[in-house]
C-alpha cells in the first residue's frame, strides 16, 4: 500500500514537471494579458493563491512559495498550471453566484463534491466557528451577511470563492455550502474547481490550526 502511494505521489511529481516545461513554452505576455495578476518580476512570474504568493521561475517553470522557497503541494502546483492553460480570451468574472453543480460540465463530479468538499468543510469547522472567522480574515477575507461565517476569499484574483457556514446547534448539524463565479469555468477546467475549494478548505484548516474531517479529497 506503501508503494502504491509513493507511485502515485512520484506519478504526480512527474505531471509537475510536464507542467512546468509547458509552461516555458506558453506565450507569457499574452498570458499576462489575459491574467493581469500574474506580475513579472524579474527571474520570475508571481502569483496570489489564496493570499499567499508563489513565483514561477522563467528559467525552470518550478513554482515555489515566495517566503519560504518551499514546492508547494502538487494539488496547489496543479491550480496555478491548469489556471494558466485554460484562460480563454473571452473569461470574465460575472458577479452570478452558483454552487458546484450548477457550473458547466460539473454535474457528473457534484456528489463527490459534495461529499469531499462541503461536508468536510461543515465536519472540519463544526463547533469551531470563531476559529473559522480568524481564519477567513487572514486569507484575506471579505465578510457576506449570509451565514453564521460568510466569507469571500480569493483562490485568484479571477476565481473569488464564497464559503458559507452555519454551526451546529441542538437541532441541527454543522451545515455549509461553497459557491462560485459562473465566470470561472472560463478561466480553469471545471474539475479544478474541486482541487480549488479543497485546497481553500485546507488553507482555511491550517490558519485555523485544525486537521480537516470527514471524507477530504487529500492534497498531496
Amino acid at each position: 500500500m506503501q508503494e502504491k502511494r509513493e507511485t502515485q505521489i512520484s506519478n504526480y511529481e512527474k505531471c509537475c514537471a510536464q507542467w512546468a516545461e509547458k509552461f516555458l513554452t506558453m506565450d507569457h505576455r499574452k498570458l499576462q494579458e489575459l491574467l493581469p495578476e500574474l506580475k513579472d518580476e524579474g527571474e520570475y512570474f508571481t502569483i496570489c493563491h489564496f493570499h499567499r504568493k508563489y513565483k514561477i521561475s522563467k528559467a525552470t517553470g518550478e513554482i515555489f512559495r515566495a517566503d519560504t522557497g518551499e514546492m508547494p503541494s502538487t494539488t496547489l502546483q496543479f491550480n496555478i498550471y491548469t489556471l494558466f492553460a485554460y484562460v480563454s480570451p473571452q473569461a470574465y468574472v460575472h458577479g452570478d453566484w452558483q454552487p458546484f453543480a450548477n457550473m458547466r460540465n460539473a454535474r457528473p463530479f457534484a456528489p463527490a463534491f459534495q461529499k469531499g468538499v462541503i461536508e468536510a468543510f461543515a465536519a472540519t469547522f463544526s463547533g469551531h466557528l470563531r476559529e473559522l472567522q480568524q481564519a477567513a480574515q487572514k486569507l484575506g477575507g471579505q465578510r457576506l451577511r449570509i451565514s453564521d461565517a460568510g466569507y469571500e476569499l480569493k483562490a485568484f484574483d479571477c476565481i473569488p470563492i464564497r464559503f458559507h457556514f452555519w454551526d451546529r446547534d441542538e437541532e441541527f448539524n454543522a451545515q455549509a455550502n461553497i459557491l462560485f463565479d459562473a465566470g470561472a469555468v472560463d478561466y480553469i477546467h471545471v474539475e479544478s474547481l474541486v482541487s480549488i475549494a479543497t485546497q481553500g478548505l485546507y488553507s482555511l484548516a491550517e490558519e485555523a490550526g485544525l486537521p480537516v474531517s470527514g471524507r477530504s479529497f487529500q492534497t498531496s
